[in-house]
């Protein structure tokens, strides 16, 4: 059973907003185009397995996707997914990586071979024992009752070629191709047998991860070193990508694709949540839209019915995501 929902990624929203608020020619597009290709890459590879979760028994394993959490030394841990039973808890970590990929448990690092050029990456093996040992910290530290916390390192592509330099017994038992996974569970069912954790228990641990749960949210003009002036200004055709439209009879028409859109503003407002911050005025709000007048953007404002503070002149109005989300979700389907 899922008690944790798989969610893109605000790093991949953020670079999709940046990316199309960049002028054409802009120096950093193809960088950041590449940076978009691999945080998509990854999501897609978390997302493939779940064709194989389907698979599990839901009364028996518990799903969480997309964890992040607090060490207690001022770091935090990610982690893919986690599976939880009464018998142990499942940290999976997925690599979505294609060609030959050699273990090498020598020199602590992961060689890809594809079209004759080897890259390395980081150990896989470190990070999971890394991970096992700061999630049974976090547990410790609630005073939950010890449970096996094991990894499997979870290749998605079924191409993908395993192979390894030593250990060859370690690296099968750790990693294994996405297809494997539900047999994979049966095996480590067959190990782990005891009950350790009541149902009780388990639905306080799942309550504790979610609430523990600390997204990241990038600040992508930061990182990239992006200045504020850099950013294309205006509502976006969210049929075409165009920018800006011109407001029209109270709606936003595309001289490209020629539609009318009413609510195409709340894309736009999607992008100035995403790109500088939830707390907007008036003037902002029709600076980023390009609107001239003030009754407009009050307009508005009032119609997305936003948590504000301070007085009429400097009113601050707070952009909520999910609303803004239910509106392109509802808006979407009529496109």
């Amino acid at each position: 059973m899922i008690k944790k929902e798989r969610q893109i990624p605000p790093k991949i929203e953020k670079l999709e907003a940046l990316l199309r608020r960049l002028p054409p020619t802009h120096s950093k597009k193809e960088m950041l185009s590449e940076e978009l290709a691999k945080a998509y890459a990854g999501f897609r590879g978390e997302k493939s397995l779940d064709y194989f979760f389907d698979f599990l028994p839901s009364e028996k394993y518990f799903i969480l996707h997309d964890l992040r959490f607090p060490d207690g030394e001022n770091r935090y841990f990610q982690l893919d997914t986690l599976i939880i039973s009464a018998c142990f808890i499942l940290i999976i970590e997925v690599k979505n990586i294609s060609g030959t990929l050699t273990f090498d448990r020598t020199f602590h690092q992961l060689i890809r071979e594809l079209d004759g050029n080897e890259e390395a990456f980081p150990d896989p093996f470190l990070q999971a024992s890394r991970q096992e040992s700061q999630l049974k910290n976090l547990l410790t530290k609630y005073k939950y009752p010890s449970i096996p916390v094991i990894s499997l390192i979870v290749i998605s592509k079924p191409s993908t070629i395993i192979k390894t330099t030593s250990n060859f017994k370690e690296t099968s038992q750790k990693v294994i191709h996405a297809a494997s996974l539900p047999a994979k569970l049966n095996d480590l069912a067959s190990v782990y047998k005891k009950e350790i954790l009541t149902k009780r228990d388990l639905n306080k641990i799942i309550q504790l991860l979610v609430k523990q749960h600390s997204p990241t949210y990038p600040d992508v003009l930061q990182k990239f070193h992006i200045q504020p002036s850099e950013i294309i200004t205006g509502v976006h055709c969210p049929i075409c990508s165009t920018l800006p439209l011109h407001r029209q009879r109270g709606a936003w028409s595309c001289p490209v694709c020629k539609s009318n859109i009413e609510n195409a503003h709340v894309y736009a407002l999607k992008d100035l949540y995403l790109l500088f911050s939830p707390i907007i005025s008036n003037k902002q709000l029709r600076e980023f839209l390009q609107l001239p007048s003030i009754s407009i953007a009050t307009k508005i404002l009032v119609s997305l019915n936003l948590q504000h503070s301070g007085n009429y002149k400097n009113r601050q109005y707070e952009l909520s995501l999910s609303k803004l989300n239910e509106i392109i979700k509802a808006h979407s389907a009529k496109l």
